[in-house]
């Protein structure tokens, strides 16, 4: 009984997730959702909601975090993707663009919340931003042999990058998607270049 009930209360919770992301949209930010609308939906009473969530900015702040790990695994997907024989750099920006295409609403959180008015949800996308992050200078560093210094510049600039694009595809038609996936890889390539003649101008002159 007690494995059955355990279940049913981490299903509850799944719905809540959801509920909450389905009523995320461009016009709707996570500030502006009501309990009572997100347990609504969920199927549950308002005030079941509080067996799962002390409030509605925990739960915002665990879809943040499920915003995060997403981010992570489609880095090691991108990974498992040139273990195969892929490119780099087209296999991680396809793989972030279906990332946005696929969970615009978990992407649209990050970008809202980047830059809202929560000090504690801007702290909490910052991490997770930096994770991310922190796992491409680690492959830099260890795969393509770059100094730690260097491979974080690279890191930072390629973030940037692709995540102002992913704010461009979020609406975007399939044409003017894939416009923008292929301009993004370029910029990447771009910033890949110029992180490997810095590397090869500063090994010439040691």
């Amino acid at each position: 009984m007690a494995g059955i009930r355990a279940a049913q209360k981490e299903k509850t919770r799944r719905a809540l997730i959801q509920a909450a992301m389905n009523q995320l949209s461009a016009e709707h930010g996570y500030a502006s959702l009501s309990l009572r609308e997100v347990a609504r939906e969920a199927g549950i009473a308002p005030t079941s909601f509080y067996r799962h969530f002390q409030n509605m900015d925990e739960l915002g702040l665990t879809l943040v975090d499920e915003g995060g790990l997403a981010l992570r695994q489609l880095l090691r997907q991108s990974r498992q993707q040139i273990a195969k024989g892929g490119s780099i750099i087209r296999s991680s920006v396809m793989t972030f663009m279906a990332f946005v295409a696929d969970h615009p609403a978990i992407f649209r959180l990050l970008l809202q919340e980047k830059s809202g008015n929560s000090r504690e949800f801007r702290l909490a996308v910052q991490r997770e931003v930096e994770h991310f992050a922190a796992e491409l200078v680690d492959y830099l560093v260890a795969e393509q042999q770059f100094s730690r210094q260097l491979a974080d510049l690279q890191a930072d600039a390629i973030v940037r990058i692709v995540f102002s694009a992913g704010a461009d595809v979020i609406d975007a038609s399939d044409d003017e998607r894939e416009c923008i996936t292929e301009r993004t890889i370029q910029q990447v390539r771009l910033v890949a270049r110029g992180a490997a003649a810095t590397r090869s101008a500063a090994t010439s002159t040691e």
